[in-house]
């Protein structure tokens, strides 16, 4: 007991809480127009077990976390989830990221990093879980990439949010005559009445199913 106030004294107890970890990664994937990269965020997409691919230029703030709406058989207020929620344990695709309004890339910095979306609307309350990893493609300030440039004056991209990509791709469209003749050739085929399509050296069907067995059962840890 404390000698002036003849008060128990509070004990200080000390609690050691373990920090969540993000396991998933963030990709920005930067370059020329014309590079295929809309196409790459779509087979992404289709080869994930469980994701969303959404347009920057066509989505909402609600849209990628969540929205409070009424209920058309109780007249109740429910919360729909959104992209990045509908994305638990997968990947969410964002293309052109760099048409997104300010307003919207803003919801994206505590799903990015805590991996939650935090709703307060019409007296609902809550957190929902965002375990996703975010794969995004966005086109460089002046259309195409100025290699007198740097990567942060290229994209023009908020530095918050910036940071919160783990990982940064330039897709930059180089000229080189073999490979624009093999590309063109490449894309007259397909409208041939046998379309020439070029197959993968693995289906997709495995190369997801691997990817799952991956992600279940290996744990890699960074060594020194």
């Amino acid at each position: 007991q404390d000698d002036d106030h003849n008060t128990p004294r509070r004990r200080r107890t000390t609690t050691t809480q373990t920090l969540p970890k993000r396991g998933d990664i963030n990709i920005l994937l930067c370059g020329d127009p014309g590079t295929s990269k809309s196409q790459l965020l779509s087979y992404v997409h289709q080869l994930s077990s469980r994701g969303v691919y959404t347009s920057g230029k066509g989505s909402s703030a609600v849209g990628l976390t969540a929205s409070v709406v009424r209920d058309p058989e109780t007249k109740d207020l429910v919360l729909e989830s959104g992209a990045l929620v509908l994305s638990d344990l997968g990947i969410c695709c964002i293309d052109e990221f760099d048409k997104m309004s300010d307003a919207t890339r803003s919801v994206l910095h505590e799903a990015m990093e805590q991996q939650t979306v935090s709703i307060a609307k019409a007296g609902i309350i809550a957190t929902l879980r965002a375990r996703t990893a975010v794969l995004a493609s966005a086109n460089p300030q002046e259309s195409r990439y100025n290699p007198s440039k740097s990567v942060v004056d290229n994209i023009q991209l908020p530095p918050t949010l910036l940071s919160r990509f783990d990982l940064i791709y330039l897709i930059l469209d180089s000229p080189n005559v073999e490979f624009d003749r093999r590309l063109a050739q490449h894309l007259v085929g397909l409208y041939y009445e046998t379309p020439h399509v070029v197959k993968p050296p693995l289906h997709q069907e495995l190369l997801r199913n691997y990817m799952e067995y991956a992600k279940q059962t290996c744990t890699p840890q960074l060594g020194d």
